[in-house]
């Protein structure tokens, strides 16, 4: 399964092709998915292009994009960061009536059981966002553990080595404890198609996109997500 990740917390400084609107996104959306993605997972903008987990924005975004690719699982972020930001984001979820397919809840967030909780409670699939080995225990002793959709293993080292062992150790953690969910694995910035590469070889899911990085396998600047899309399709065996 290969998952595009639109825009994540990124800006146009970063990129001019992030997509922040919802009309950009349900754009991009259509695009990725005709460039070979299965899935999307995108931040929800406001009319600011600041992020937001508001219920309006919300419900205006998912919308959009599901007019634009009707049928496609959709996730969205629920970072701590987010304003109203900390747990005081959770009363936006709590109010949420448009409802995404799945969301990524970090586990490295001090209230990420909770919010784990809170999406099942309201029938959201929910991607365990895992960045490093305490991350894995945290999550291999919560209770709901083995209702969540799948396990997104998050590396964010950027150096391959210390990123590849970082990858192992949750590797070890979620089979010791018996956590056999789906597994998505990604990496970021200078990770990114190592950690696809690797994600194929293992069999396991796997994204690309602005969100995690900018640059094709070659090293070129890639046009925009639909490019680094088709350039992880090309991977495949």
């Amino acid at each position: 399964m290969l998952q595009a990740c639109l825009n994540g917390n990124r800006k146009r400084d970063f990129h001019p092709a992030v997509p922040l609107s919802a009309d950009e996104l349900a754009a991009d959306a259509k695009a990725v998915i005709a460039a070979g993605a299965d899935q999307i997972h995108l931040h929800v903008r406001g009319p600011d292009s600041k992020e937001s987990l508001h219920p309006d924005d919300v419900a205006q975004t998912l919308a959009a994009v599901r007019a634009a690719v009707p049928g496609v699982p959709l996730g969205l972020s629920t970072g701590w960061w987010i304003p109203p930001k900390g747990r005081a984001r959770q009363e936006h979820i709590r109010e949420w009536q448009a409802l995404p397919d799945y969301v990524s809840i970090n586990l490295i967030e001090e209230d990420s059981t909770e919010v784990i909780d809170l999406a099942l409670s309201k029938g959201i699939g929910v991607e365990a966002g895992i960045w490093s080995a305490a991350d894995a225990e945290k999550f291999a002793i919560h209770p709901a553990a083995r209702r969540c959709l799948r396990v997104l293993i998050e590396i964010n080292e950027q150096d391959l080595a210390t990123a590849m062992g970082a990858y192992r150790d949750v590797i070890a953690i979620l089979d010791r404890a018996g956590i056999f969910l789906p597994r998505l694995l990604h990496g970021s910035n200078a990770t990114m198609w190592d950690f696809w590469r690797e994600a194929l070889a293992q069999n396991l899911g796997g994204r690309i996109g602005l969100e995690d990085g900018k640059h094709l396998p070659s090293g070129t600047i890639a046009d925009g997500n639909a490019a680094l899309i088709r350039a992880a399709r090309a991977l495949v065996p």
